[in-house]
């Protein structure tokens, strides 16, 4: 059973930074990418960033471009989203995901991914 926790959400104040971490398991096979999504009350789920497994292509929504940087982490199954620069409506619900290669799905499209981790809370608030 394929398993995505994340963590490292909380609050900080405006200008900080955050740094997420989503630890996949159960997974048998290479996935093909990982991604993270976001949330805001009242909101569509958006495509924030992707990682592809094979070759390391990244990709950024126009709104966090600059701020935040998509890595592999320190363990096997690992990955981080290092966010800079926080503002207040960067506010959000973040979820990781896996699906297909980043540059098979451009626009982050959340119906095209396969597995979903349940979210970490971040708010940016003074």
């Amino acid at each position: 059973q394929v398993q995505l926790v994340e963590s490292g959400g909380g609050l900080v104040q405006p200008g900080g930074s955050l740094r997420l971490s989503c630890a996949v398991s159960g997974f048998t096979s290479h996935y093909q990418a990982i991604a993270w999504f976001r949330q805001a009350p009242g909101k569509g789920r958006e495509g924030v960033s992707c990682l592809s497994s094979r070759g390391g292509y990244t990709s950024y929504a126009d709104s966090v471009k600059g701020r935040f940087t998509i890595s592999r982490g320190d363990g096997k199954d690992t990955a981080t989203l290092q966010m800079n620069s926080l503002k207040p409506e960067d506010t959000a619900v973040y979820y990781c995901a896996l699906g297909p290669p980043c540059d098979l799905n451009p626009r982050l499209n959340s119906a095209a991914m396969d597995y979903w981790g349940k979210g970490t809370l971040v708010t940016v608030s003074s």
